[in-house]
């Protein structure tokens, strides 16, 4: 071959290359969260704590409660032994109560069953379910799921009435994976023999953190007297005290965040199930999956058009979202005085699936456009010159 051929076959190597890792980023466009607690009575408290702590982080970092189902087996903030009516608190300081006042609980109390969860994951819900109550997700739709209670090993109990097994949790992951409702998965669970929970996973693109090995227990961080339980897990404590120094545009990566979890601090053995994911962790920013931020672009307002006109671009095309937060962030064990504040240039909960496929697809479609003209010259070439 001469050097020209060499050439053009460089070329059509690199635009493959970049073909991929743009379609790649493409059908990551939209995040979404399953946050469940799924433990009863007043003793499990910290289960309640746990969920509504990753809730308000990942609201806080700009997935919207259009974008999350929370699933609370009980409610403790009206729970006749709840000296502070209408409160959840996560520290015995009492600085900061994450049950807030802008909480959307999509399933409580006995709505909390393995069928709902399942029907949730895998979309086969009853029609006159509302759409608030859907996980309406895609094949370009990066989900987290967060859960916590007692469990065993191989098996998760729902309110000490019925259980959940890690085979099922591995069958309702491929169904969805299957039916194409999503592109990632992060799967945390923070229980007892946590870990047993994943290894009966077998879908791509999951990636699955367990706060405890098998034959390891999952312990509390700390008690409060006024509330005469615990109040929250250390396992969940210490990655909500990472979670509060991570920004929505931050560059640090879910690697940073698993390696900061030290056994000496949580008092069992973190684990991390890796072999289904196809990227290496430290390549995976934790907003992937925890945040959903996209750029606004401001355009000013053309005369008697009634207002500033806003564009969205950016990774999480789905969700036309970005968010603000306050400069100083705190650990959990402080107060924080503010939620963040979103701002929307497009409801997902107002648009169909198709209307936001169309918004996500716009920012690589030139791209796919430019493939398509080039690569066939470039065979063309090649052909002809190796004549």
């Amino acid at each position: 071959m001469t050097m020209l051929t060499h050439f053009c076959l460089w070329i059509v190597t690199l635009l493959l290359t970049q073909n991929f890792v743009f379609s790649s980023d493409l059908r990551h466009t939209n995040n979404w969260a399953v946050l469940v607690c799924t433990s009863r009575y007043w003793f499990n408290y910290r289960h309640v704590a746990n969920t509504l702590s990753v809730y308000r982080s990942v609201k806080r970092l700009g997935i919207p409660d259009s974008q999350i189902i929370l699933m609370l087996a009980d409610d403790m903030a009206c729970n006749p032994r709840n000296k502070e009516q209408g409160t959840v608190f996560n520290n015995r300081a009492h600085q900061l109560n994450v049950y807030g006042t802008d909480i959307e609980v999509d399933y409580r109390g006995y709505e909390v069953t393995v069928e709902n969860f399942i029907r949730v994951l895998t979309g086969r819900l009853p029609s006159s379910v509302p759409r608030s109550k859907r996980l309406l997700t895609d094949d370009r739709s990066n989900v987290l799921v967060y859960m916590t209670g007692h469990g065993g090993e191989g098996f998760l109990k729902f309110q000490d009435a019925e259980e959940i097994t890690s085979e099922e949790l591995g069958a309702a992951f491929e169904q969805m994976w299957k039916k194409r409702r999503y592109s990632s998965l992060m799967f945390l669970i923070d229980t007892c023999q946590a870990e047993s929970l994943y290894r009966s996973f077998y879908s791509p693109n999951i990636i699955a953190a367990a706060s405890s090995r098998v034959s390891e227990d999952s312990l509390s961080h700390h008690s409060d007297p006024a509330v005469g339980v615990s109040v929250i897990d250390r396992w969940t404590f210490y990655i909500l005290e990472y979670l509060e120094h991570v920004r929505p545009n931050s560059k640090k990566t879910v690697e940073d965040l698993f390696s900061s979890l030290k056994p000496s601090q949580v008092i069992s053995t973190p684990s991390v199930r890796r072999d289904l994911f196809p990227v290496p962790l430290n390549k995976v920013r934790i907003t992937d999956f925890f945040g959903s931020v996209r750029k606004i672009d401001v355009t000013p307002a053309l005369p008697g058009s009634g207002g500033d006109v806003m564009y969205a671009s950016g990774s999480d095309a789905g969700t036309a979202t970005a968010a603000t937060h306050p400069d100083n962030i705190t650990s959990p064990m402080q107060e924080h005085t503010s939620h963040g504040a979103l701002l929307y240039s497009t409801n997902p909960s107002d648009q169909s699936r198709s209307e936001r496929e169309d918004i996500s697809s716009k920012d690589g479609a030139m791209g796919h456009y430019l493939y398509a003209a080039v690569l066939p010259l470039l065979f063309l070439a090649i052909v002809l010159l190796s004549l």
